[in-house]
């Protein structure tokens, strides 16, 4: 794969007359795939990561608080603004610089922040289209340019996904549907693909899914099956580097569960036992990830929780304790840029 200014190019272009660019290559020393400038040797980190992670919003502790930590180190989250409307139940994603936060306790508001500099987030736009009633736990993932969200849960039958452009501002457009209607998914993405995992029945009885959706994020259309997680459940935060996707958290008797799993994104299958979480979680806060280091904040089950696991994106083990968010955050929203 080949970037020209940091703009993925099709492979059917000539590139005989191209000098500098980016190129994805393994990196031995960091044991990860990186974009390599091909007028040095410097690395370049996914677009969509960083090593700034933010926390958006969520129950029991303030609603409208946006805080933030350093993924590479550990400690305690410190604040960084408020939300517009504060809400629990919202999604995030990144471009790397920018991170939008959407929807949340039947909200379609769209609100923005620089995630270099602290402060208030500005609005955005709107989740229109097929998410013409507001949704509670709607999921976001980016890969450098453009945003997806996916629907949420209560009083739903469908599951339309919408996109947005990061770098602008403006209301969302319809991108799609998922392979099967359902809600309180779990969403990750690399450079070219989205996978939407878990999740449960958007109507009737409930049921648990397993089942992981992908689409491409340069197209418009419906989602394919991918494969299949490890367990049925709902809830569910992911982190993923360029390569591989891990999913945390997770619901099947509204304790939660402590259970992670890993797949790789451009390799259609079922996903793996990674390891598991400090504690059981659900509603838990992804989507904050260094391209090495993936965090998973908060979360809820018997109680809410304010604990923080980071886990290494390529080594399969158990999470580790990182520190505490300033307050008991479930239902929050997470992403990671600079």
């Amino acid at each position: 794969m080949r970037k020209i200014n940091n703009v993925p190019v099709e492979a059917h272009t000539d590139l005989s007359n191209v000098t500098g660019g980016e190129v994805l290559k393994w990196d031995d020393d960091n044991t990860m795939m990186v974009w390599e400038l091909q007028d040095g040797t410097d690395y370049m980190p996914p677009t969509w990561n960083g090593e700034r992670g933010l926390c958006a919003g969520g129950a029991l502790s303030e609603k409208d608080r946006i805080q933030y930590i350093t993924i590479a180190t550990t400690g305690n989250s410190t604040d960084f603004g408020d939300l517009v409307t504060g809400r629990e139940n919202l999604g995030g994603l990144s471009n790397g610089s920018r991170g939008v936060f959407a929807g949340g306790e039947y909200d379609l508001t769209m609100e923005y922040v620089t995630i270099s500099t602290t402060g208030n987030t500005t609005d955005f736009g709107d989740l229109t289209g097929d998410f013409a009633s507001p949704r509670y736990d709607v999921k976001g993932c980016c890969n450098g340019t453009r945003g997806l969200w996916t629907a949420g849960r209560y009083g739903v039958a469908d599951s339309p996904i919408v996109y947005i452009t990061v770098a602008s501002t403006g209301d969302a457009v319809d991108f799609g549907d998922l392979s099967e209607d359902r809600q309180s998914m779990g969403a990750v993405a690399d450079s070219t693909r989205a996978c939407f995992v878990g999740g449960q029945s958007a109507t009737g009885p409930v049921v648990m899914s397993d089942r992981i959706d992908y689409v491409a994020f340069n197209t418009t259309g419906d989602a394919t099956d991918f494969g299949n997680l490890t367990n049925g459940r709902r809830a569910l935060a992911g982190v993923s580097d360029t390569t591989r996707a891990v999913i945390g958290d997770g619901d099947t008797n509204a304790t939660g569960i402590s259970t992670i799993d890993y797949f790789t994104i451009q390799t259609t299958g079922n996903a793996t036992d990674f390891g598991d979480r400090t504690a059981d979680r659900m509603y838990g806060s992804g989507d904050c990830s260094n391209g090495t280091r993936g965090v998973f904040m908060g979360g809820a089950g018997e109680s809410y929780h304010n604990v923080m696991d980071y886990i290494t994106i390529q080594t399969a083990s158990n999470a580790i304790d990182f520190g505490d968010l300033l307050g008991t955050q479930g239902y929050c929203a997470g992403l990671g840029g600079d």
